[in-house]
């Protein structure tokens, strides 16, 4: 009976787990199709930059 609900709670992590991967594949698929990925670098370039004093 234990090994049951062993079995049991394993397969709803694998399954939760799971969800969540695909979830953020579909949100960052999602941000590349609105062309986030440049508004993204530009801001890292701009920190970086500032950090280092260079900007």
């Amino acid at each position: 009976m234990n090994n049951l609900r062993n079995g049991l709670k394993v397969q709803q992590r694998l399954t939760a787990s799971v969800s969540v991967l695909l979830f953020g594949i579909c949100l960052m698929l999602y941000g590349i199709h609105r062309d986030e990925m440049a508004v993204v670098l530009n801001k890292a370039v701009h920190i970086c930059l500032e950090c280092i004093g260079l900007g």
